[in-house]
């Protein structure tokens, strides 16, 4: 993708140059399960001027590349295994130390701020959510994406019904970023107050890292994964 336009979808943009995905995190655009929308019509929703935005795009394109790895360049075993290491990974490791955090916190200054309970309560069903998931995803979802990459599209017999699997998927990772725009509304976008203790602290900034890397998860799901496993193999 050359030219950027106000008709082009954010997913897409992303897709063609997911550095992009830095810009519309500073600017509170959801380029993963909103992703499908036109640049103009987010912008808008986000009283955001679509030439700025776009002005701001083409400067990032136009800076040198920093070697990120991109997403759609990879075929789809690959993919699969990209997201399990990047993204599955990251949250093997950082559900628990979140888990740790969101309690401790919620218990010592739950009372002076009771924002910090609604946010435990919110990370408990987001973490048994997404357990789950990635569960499901590498228990079943990415084996049957690899089979169908080895044979090329063929159906196996006894293969998944993946198109209703992958919708199961979507669905739960609208649930997801409901759950993630909910901590963001609860902890004043990831800004603790002045009398915050540092675990406090840790907590605000492991949630604002957690958002990010669940929407980067999403949209190579989304918008790159699941429609390729679905239109590039043919299944119906």
């Amino acid at each position: 993708m050359k030219t950027i336009t106000p008709e082009t979808t954010v997913a897409d943009l992303v897709r063609a140059k997911p550095a992009r995905s830095r810009i519309f995190e500073n600017l509170g655009i959801d380029y993963c399960c909103g992703g499908k929308r036109p640049l103009e019509e987010v912008c808008r929703t986000k009283n955001l001027d679509p030439a700025t935005v776009i002005a701001m795009l083409s400067a990032l394109d136009e800076a040198p590349d920093t070697g990120a790895v991109d997403p759609d360049s990879l075929p789809l075993s690959e993919l699969c295994d990209h997201i399990e290491e990047v993204h599955h990974g990251y949250l093997r490791e950082e559900l628990p130390r979140l888990d740790f955090m969101t309690r401790k916190v919620a218990a010592v200054h739950g009372e002076h701020e009771p924002r910090l309970i609604e946010v435990r309560r919110v990370f408990e069903g987001f973490s048994a959510a997404m357990t789950a998931h990635t569960q499901e995803e590498e228990e079943t979802i990415f084996p049957a994406i690899r089979q169908l990459d080895a044979a090329n599209g063929d159906s196996a017999p006894g293969a998944i019904p993946l198109r209703t699997s992958l919708a199961k998927l979507e669905s739960e990772h609208d649930s997801a970023g409901a759950a993630l725009a909910r901590f963001k509304d609860l902890t004043d976008s990831y800004s603790p107050p002045d009398w915050a203790c540092n675990t406090f602290r840790a907590l605000y900034d492991g949630l604002a890292k957690l958002e990010k890397n669940t929407h980067q998860h999403v949209h190579k799901e989304n918008n790159i994964l699941f429609p390729r496993a679905l239109a590039d193999k043919g299944v119906a």
